[in-house]
């Protein structure tokens, strides 16, 4: 039985993963500003890109998403540290960087790790295609962390559900997009956690709505643990990202989308009056000006050597009160976790939530 009991331990024993909410950017960002969304597996690691495997004794886990136009590849995963910092050491992250150096840093992570995935171009010219967020997202964005409480085995089953899966891209940016397989993984870990919303987002999975809904799953689930962080863009001179928003909020507050929401109001205005009340009701969410930001990226590695049970030391090194406010994230729960001990959790609604 003790034999047995050792055996089996491994499996049952404690596991975390995280949705990251990502702010958009750029001018999709502005047309679409829902942002992307991603999962990290703090125990889980990557023989390559798509295929997964247990995390070896110090390594930090990889972060998992869909992408559209990569390799032609549904899911690839990358290291956290060069997914966030596009290098492999945080010593080298720099302090400040402007748009050659994101370059320059990405160009030569892709020879040095990916060129089975973006091989270079036959003039020598730089991709800016969608490879680039693979890489150094923190240089484009910031980014919003929700923890919670897995188990080892539904780690083993997430491995070997992907692996055996058929990897080949059917993106599409309305029913098979980044949140729906971050909305898969979850509940993969989690059943009913996080889902969509036809009100909010007319059934369009979103980012914020993930959040939300995990957010809310957590309030009357206490084994979720949910916590969170919030990692900020690297300073510099690129193009700051900005507050994500859910379809109808977008609809609402963009010049651009007024037209046709008008004869939405016409054809159909009981639909569009509930719409909008559901918005004012429960669509609008921001968290505390005081809200806690990983500032350095040294703080944003400690943190993921605690997830990933890589040898730190209980305590308070990770200080996550320790840097300015966010921009106000319009979804979602914010959660505070200093040391493994005191934790505190704040849910704010303008109104009775990339």
């Amino acid at each position: 039985m003790l034999l047995l009991s050792g055996l089996i331990h491994p499996l049952l024993a404690h596991a975390d993963a995280a949705l990251l909410v990502e702010e958009p950017y750029g001018s999709f960002g502005g047309a679409v500003p829902t942002g992307h969304s991603a999962i990290y597996l703090p125990k889980v690691c990557a023989t390559t890109p798509t295929e997964l495997r247990r995390c070896n004794p110090g390594e930090l886990g990889v972060i998992i998403s869909r992408y559209r136009h990569v390799a032609g590849r549904d899911w690839l995963a990358m290291p956290v540290i060069p997914y966030l910092y596009a290098v492999d050491r945080i010593e080298d992250v720099p302090v400040f960087v402007s748009q050659g150096t994101v370059r320059s840093l990405r160009d030569e992570y892709r020879r040095a790790h990916l060129r089975n995935i973006v091989p270079d171009f036959a003039d020598g010219g730089l991709s800016t295609a969608d490879w680039t967020q693979l890489v150094g997202a923190a240089f484009d964005r910031q980014i919003y962390v929700f923890h919670f409480e897995t188990t080892a085995e539904q780690d083993e089953k997430l491995i070997a559900t992907l692996n055996s899966r058929n990897n080949r891209s059917h993106f599409n940016l309305f029913y098979r997009n980044c949140a729906d397989f971050s909305r898969d993984i979850v509940n993969f870990y989690h059943p009913g956690a996080t889902r969509r919303s036809v009100t909010a987002d007319l059934g369009i999975t979103t980012p914020k709505q993930l959040a939300k809904s995990l957010a809310k799953y957590g309030k009357h689930h206490e084994r979720l643990d949910l916590t969170t962080a919030v990692i900020p863009q690297v300073p510099g001179s690129v193009g700051r990202s900005h507050t994500p928003h859910g379809v109808v909020e977008t609809l609402l507050k963009s010049k651009r989308y007024a037209i046709p929401l008008a004869p939405l109001a016409v054809i159909h205005p009981i639909f569009a009056a509930g719409v909008v009340t559901t918005y004012f009701l429960s669509g609008r969410f921001a968290p505390p000006k005081s809200a806690e930001v990983l500032t350095d990226p040294e703080q944003v590695q400690l943190l993921a050597q605690r997830y990933a049970g890589a040898g730190v030391p209980d305590g308070p090194e990770v200080a996550l009160g320790a840097g300015v406010p966010p921009e106000p994230f319009q979804g979602g729960c914010i959660v505070s976790r200093v040391g493994l001990q005191a934790r505190g959790m704040s849910c704010f609604v303008n109104t009775p939530g990339l």
